[in-house]
C-alpha cells in the first residue's frame, strides 16, 4: 500500500521549478565569465606572443579604472540622491485621487524597494562605466601629456591644452553633467512617488524638504553650466563660423565675451537657487534661470548673428584677414606643409634638341617606371603563380633595391596562399598543412621581357640563390591574406612549404619561429576552441607537442593592436632586408582638436582610383582630422611576425607622450637598420591628405585666400571615370637635383579647369630630401594640358590612334597605365604604358602585357615598342612650346566652334551605343557644321580632338573616326 501526503507532489514540483531559473541565471553568469576570461587571457597570451603585453595590460588597467571610477560615481551620487529623497519623503501625504493611484505603486515597490534601487544603479553604473571606459586613451593621453611649444594667437595656451587637456576636460564635465541630470530625474521621480512633489491637491506642490534638495541639485547643474561656458570659451578655436576654421571676427568680438557674461549669469542664477536653502518660494529661483536662458538665446546667439549681419558681411575680408591668417598659418603647420617649396616653372622650355636629346639619354639611363603595378597583378598571377593555391594582390607595390651596383624602382608582391585545393578541403590541410605562403616576386620597373612581360628579378619556387635579391626565409606565415588560423610547428608535422616540380610533389616543412601562442595543452586548447568555436581544436590528434596557434597576423593588425593610438597606412608593403621578408607599416598620429586647423575627412582625403577599384589597400575610415604626423615606422617579419615599432618623427608631440605611456614600445629613430631605412618611403596617405590641403593652403596671403585666387583640384583618373587620379611612386630629376631620386608624385588641375597647374613631389628616399614637398608651378597664362586632355590627345591624335587601333585587334582590350608626368626640359613629359590584354576563351585566362609606350611633349606625341623609341619620336618633331590644352590659342570664335564640335562627337557616341540613327545623322550634320566653323573661323585645319573623316557605320550612317573619349579602355 502506497501512501501520499496530500500537496507533497505539487510541493516538490514547485520546488524544483523554482530551482530552474536559479540554475539557468548561474550557468549563464558562468558562461559569460568564462567568455570574458577566454577573450582576456588569449589577448595576454597574443600580446606576450609579440612582445607587446605591456600595451595591453595597460589598456586593460585604464578602462578597469574608468569603467569603476565614472561607474562608481554614477552609482554613488545618484544613489545617495534617492536615499536622500526617501528620507524627505513626507510621513502625512494629504488624500487625494493622485495620492490614491500612486498607493498601488508604493505597495508594489516598497517590498521590493532595496533590490530594485540596487538592481538599477547597478546597471546605470554598467552603462556608464562601459562607455567612459571606451575613453582610455583621452585619459592617458591627458597624463602623458607633452607640450607643442606652440601658442594659439588668441588664449595664449600651448596646442597641447586643446590636443590633450581640453578634450579630458570635455569628457569630465560629460560625466558629472550626467551624473547631475540622472539625479535630479531620480530625485523627482522619488519625491513624485512618496508625496514630496504633487500635481494634484491644495497648498504647496512640493514639500519644504523636497524643494530644499531639488534647490540644490539644480543649482549644482547650473553652477557646471558656468563652467562649461567658462571652457566654451577655449572651444570658438575650432568654430566654423567665419570663412576659415578657428575663432572669427564675430566669436572674438561678441561670443567671447557673451560666453564670459553667461557664465557670471550662470553663477548668480545657481546662487539664488542654493539661497532656497534659507527662504521658501521658487520666485527667485525661477527669475535667475529665465534671465540665463534669455540672455544664453540673446548673447550666445542672436548678438553674435548681428555682429556676423551688419557688421562683419559689410567689410568681410577687412574684418576676417587676421583670422584667415591664422588659419592659414596653423593648417599649414598642422599638415606638415609650411616647408612645401612652390617655384614657377615651364615659362623657360629648353628649345635647343642637343639638349633634348642628352636629357632623354639621362632619364633612359635613370629608368621610367613603365611597369604600372596596378594593372600588372593579373600579369603576375598567370606567370608566378605555379599553383592555383596561391595568389598575389590586385595591386602591387613599389619598392627599390641595388641591383649590379645601381638603385632600381621594383614592382614587389609576395606570394601568399589562398587555402588547400578545391575539392581536397579538411580541417587538417586547412589548418595544419596549407599555412603558409611562399616567396617574394619582383620585376623591373623601367623594362620588360620577351614577349612584353615584366622582366623578373626574383622568380619561382624554391628561391634560387643566383637572385640578385637574396631571400634566405621565403616562408610567408605573417601576411594580408593568411587563414584565420594556422596550427604550425608540432612534433612530426608536415606543413607545405612549395610545389616540387622535379619530383612532381610537394616540400614540406616544419615552422621553427619564435611567433604565436603554445596550443599543446589542454587548457590552451579548450580556450582557442572556445575563442573559434571550433571542436576540433580540441578534439583533433593530430595537434602535437610544440605545436603553435597563429591567428590575427595580417601586418596592418598587429601593427594596430600592438600601437592603437596610430592610424596605420592603407598600403603595407612587403621588402626584404638582410634576407628576410619585412613587411613595413606607416603609422601616422592624428588629431581633431589642433587650434585654427582646417579639419577634413580622413577617408574622402585619401580616396582615389586604387582604394576605390582594388581590394589589396584598404581605405581610411572617414574620421575628421586637422592634424597628422608619419610619426611611427612599423615592421612585421613575415615568418616569425615580430613587431618593431620605430619613431620616425623626432618632432611630434603625440608621439612623444604616447612613448611615455606605453613605455618601451617604441624604439628611438636611431636604432633602425640602415639596410631597412633605405626602404623606408614616403607613405601614400598622408600625401594625400597634404595634396588635399594644398590645393587650397598653396595661397598663403589672405586676399587672395578669400577671394579663392588660383585655388586647384586633383584631376580625375583618366583611366577611370570619376575617380580621383592616385599619386604615383616614380625616380625623376626635379629641377636643380643633379641626381634622380624616388619620390612621390601627382598633379593638380585648376580649379574646375580641365588644364595643368602645377605638378608636386615629395622626396621619398630617406636622407636630406626625404619629405620635402616641391610644386612646380606652371605659368596661369600657358596652363599645358591635364591628365584628362592628354589621354584625350593620345586617343584622337591621328598617328598614335591608328596605333592603338591596331593593338585592339581581334577583339583585344587596351588597358591604360599609369600617366606619369615628368619635369622634362623645361616643361613636362607625359609617359604612359599602354597594356594589351587578349579575348580569352573558355580554356584561357588572358592577362596584361605591354602594348606601346606612349609619350607626349610639347605639341608632339608618339607611341612606340619601348620608351627610347618614342623619345626619339617626339624630340624629333616637339615644338618649344609647352604642350597646350585642345583649342588653347584659337579665336573666340574658333573655340566656340571647337566646344559645339566636340559636344556633337559625344553625342554621336551616346546615340551610336543606344542604336539611334536618326539622333546619329544629326550629329553626324552638327559634326559637318562645326568643322567647316572652324575652317571659317581661321582654323585651316581641325585640331587633334576633332573628326578628320567620316567613314561608315554597319548600318550606313556615318562614324567620327576618331573620340574625345578619355577612357580608351575599351575593346
Amino acid at each position: 500500500m502506497t501512501f501520499r501526503t496530500p500537496g507533497f507532489g505539487r510541493r516538490l514540483g514547485t520546488g524544483r521549478t523554482r530551482l530552474v531559473l536559479p540554475t539557468l541565471v548561474v550557468l549563464a553568469v558562468l558562461l559569460a565569465a568564462f567568455m570574458v576570461f577566454t577573450a582576456t587571457y588569449t589577448n595576454l597570451l597574443w600580446y606576450d606572443s609579440i612582445g607587446f603585453k605591456k600595451v595591453y595590460t595597460t589598456q586593460l588597467q585604464a578602462k578597469v579604472v574608468l569603467f569603476f571610477g565614472a561607474g562608481l560615481l554614477m552609482t554613488l551620487v545618484v544613489g545617495a540622491n534617492v536615499a536622500v529623497a526617501y528620507r524627505l519623503r513626507p510621513a502625512y501625504r494629504p488624500l487625494s485621487v493622485e495620492q490614491q493611484g500612486l498607493e498601488r505603486y508604493r505597495a508594489v515597490i516598497d517590498p521590493r524597494r532595496r533590490l530594485i534601487s540596487w538592481s538599477l544603479l547597478g546597471l546605470l553604473g554598467v552603462l556608464t562605466g562601459s562607455s567612459v571606459a571606451g575613453q582610455w586613451a583621452v585619459w592617458l593621453a591627458f597624463l602623458n601629456r607633452t607640450s607643442f611649444g606652440v601658442e594659439d594667437p588668441q588664449f595664449h595656451k600651448d596646442v597641447s591644452f586643446y590636443v590633450f587637456t581640453y578634450p579630458f576636460l570635455r569628457l569630465v564635465l560629460g560625466v558629472v553633467f550626467a551624473t547631475i541630470i540622472l539625479s535630479i530625474l531620480a530625485a523627482v521621480m522619488v519625491h513624485y512617488l512618496y508625496g514630496g512633489l504633487r500635481l494634484q491637491g491644495p497648498g504647496d506642490k512640493a514639500s519644504p524638504p523636497a524643494r530644499a534638495h531639488l534647490s540644490v541639485l539644480f543649482g549644482l547643474f547650473i553652477l557646471l553650466k558656468a563652467v562649461a561656458y567658462w571652457f566654451d570659451r577655449y572651444g570658438l578655436v575650432h568654430s566654423e563660423r567665419g570663412v576659415t576654421t578657428g575663432a572669427s571676427y564675430a566669436d572674438v568680438n561678441a561670443l567671447l565675451p557673451a560666453k564670459t557674461i553667461l557664465m557670471i549669469i550662470a553663477l548668480l542664477c545657481a546662487a539664488m537657487f542654493f539661497s532656497n536653502l534659507l527662504r521658501r518660494g521658487m520666485m527667485l529661483p525661477g527669475v535667475g534661470f529665465t534671465l540665463l536662458v534669455l540672455s544664453a538665446i540673446l548673447l550666445g546667439g542672436v548678438y553674435p548673428l548681428l555682429i556676423q549681419q551688419f557688421q562683419v558681411k559689410p567689410d568681410e575680408l577687412a574684418k576676417e584677414r587676421t583670422y584667415i591668417q591664422r588659419n592659414i598659418e596653423f593648417t599649414r603647420r598642422a599638415y606638415g606643409v609650411d616647408g612645401a617649396k612652390v617655384v614657377p616653372y615651364g615659362s623657360q622650355p629648353v628649345t635647343d634638341k642637343s639638349k633634348l636629346l642628352q636629357e632623354a639619354d639621362q632619364l633612359e639611363q635613370g629608368g621610367v617606371r613603365v611597369l604600372d603595378p596596378a594593372v600588372v597583378g593579373e600579369t603576375f598571377q598567370q606567370l608566378q603563380q605555379i599553383r592555383p593555391f596561391y595568389r598575389f594582390p590586385d595591386t602591387l607595390d613599389v619598392d627599390r633595391y641595388p641591383v649590379d651596383g645601381k638603385m632600381v624602382d621594383t614592382v614587389v608582391a609576395l606570394r601568399e596562399l589562398s587555402g588547400a585545393p578545391s575539392g581536397q578541403r579538411s580541417w587538417v590541410k586547412d589548418h595544419m598543412v596549407y599555412t603558409h605562403g611562399y616567396g617574394l616576386v619582383s620585376a623591373y620597373g623601367d623594362r620588360f621581357a620577351e614577349g612584353n612581360v615584366p622582366e623578373f628579378i626574383t622568380k619561382n619556387m624554391p628561391v634560387s640563390p643566383t637572385h640578385k635579391i637574396k631571400v634566405a626565409k621565403p616562408e610567408i606565415y605573417f601576411g594580408e591574406r593568411s587563414p584565420k588560423y594556422s596550427v604550425v610547428g608540432g612534433s612530426g608535422q608536415q606543413e607545405l612549404n612549395y610545389p616540387d616540380n622535379s619530383k612532381a610533389g610537394q616540400k614540406s616543412s616544419n615552422y621553427d619561429g619564435d611567433g604565436g601562442v603554445p596550443i599543446d595543452s589542454f587548457f590552451h586548447r579548450l580556450l582557442y576552441s572556445a575563442k573559434f568555436q571550433d571542436k576540433n581544436l580540441l578534439l583533433s590528434g593530430a595537434i602535437n607537442g610544440g605545436a603553435k596557434i597563429l591567428y590575427d597576423r595580417s601586418p596592418r593588425e598587429m601593427v594596430q593592436k600592438a600601437a592603437p593610438w596610430l592610424t596605420l597606412d592603407g598600403d603595407p608593403y612587403p621588402t626584404v632586408v638582410n634576407g628576410r621578408i619585412l613587411w613595413i607599416v606607416d603609422g601616422y598620429t592624428t588629431s581633431s582638436s589642433y587650434p585654427y586647423s582646417e579639419k577634413m575627412g580622413l577617408g574622402d582625403a585619401t580616396r582615389d582610383t586604387i582604394t576605390d577599384t582594388r581590394s589589396a589597400v584598404a581605405r581610411q575610415a572617414d574620421a575628421h582630422i586637422n592634424y597628422m604626423r608619419n610619426s611611427v615606422k612599423a615592421t612585421v617579419d613575415a615568418y616569425d611576425g615580430s613587431v618593431h615599432l620605430y619613431q620616425w618623427d623626432e618632432n611630434d608631440p603625440i608621439t612623444k607622450t604616447w612613448m611615455k605611456v606605453f613605455d618601451g614600445t617604441v624604439q628611438p629613430k636611431s636604432s633602425i637598420p640602415p639596410d631597412l631605412a633605405a626602404h623606408f618611403r614616403y607613405p601614400q596617405d598622408l600625401f594625400k591628405v597634404q595634396r588635399k590641403v594644398l590645393t587650397k593652403y598653396h595661397v598663403t596671403d589672405p586676399s587672395a585666400f578669400y577671394n579663392g585666387e588660383g585655388f586647384w583640384e586633383v584631376p580625375e583618373d583618366p583611366s577611370s571615370k570619376d575617380k580621383r587620379q592616385p599619386p604615383y611612386y616614380q625616380s625623376l630629376r626635379m629641377p636643380g637635383q643633379s641626381t634622380q631620386s624616388f619620390s612621390l608624385t601627382t598633379v593638380f588641375n585648376p580649379r574646375d579647369n580641365s588644364q595643368l597647374a602645377a605638378f608636386m613631389a615629395v622626396g621619398s628616399t630617406p636622407g636630406q630630401d626625404y619629405g620635402q614637398i616641391q610644386i612646380l608651378q606652371m605659368p596661369r597664362d600657358a596652363q599645358p594640358a591635364g591628365p584628362g586632355q592628354v589621354q584625350n590627345l593620345f586617343e584622337t591624335d591621328p598617328q598614335v590612334k591608328r596605333d592603338i587601333n591596331d593593338l585592339r585587334i581581334g577583339g583585344t582590350k587596351t588597358l591604360p597605365g599609369n600617366l606619369l608626368t615628368i619635369p622634362f626640359g623645361g616643361s613636362l613629359l607625359y609617359v604612359e604604358p599602354m597594356y594589351t590584354k587578349a579575348a580569352g576563351g573558355k580554356e584561357q585566362q588572358p592577362y596584361p602585357v605591354l602594348g606601346k609606350i606612349l609619350v607626349q611633349y610639347g605639341n608632339s606625341r608618339a607611341a612606340a615598342n619601348n620608351l627610347k623609341d618614342a623619345l626619339k619620336q617626339v624630340l624629333g618633331g616637339a615644338s618649344a612650346a609647352p604642350p597646350t590644352a585642345p583649342g588653347k590659342g584659337l579665336t573666340p570664335d574658333a573655340q566656340k566652334a571647337l566646344g559645339d564640335l566636340q559636344k556633337a562627337i559625344q553625342d554621336f557616341e551616346t546615340a551610336q551605343k543606344s542604336g539611334n540613327y536618326a539622333e546619329m545623322g544629326k550629329a553626324w550634320q552638327r559634326i559637318k557644321d562645326a568643322q567647316a566653323a572652324l575652317s571659317a573661323a581661321g582654323a585651316a585645319k581641325p585640331p587633334a580632338t576633332t573628326s578628320p573623316s567620316p567613314s561608315p557605320s554597319p548600318s550606313g550612317s556615318p562614324t567620327p573616326t576618331s573620340t574625345p573619349s578619355a577612357t580608351p579602355s575599351t575593346s
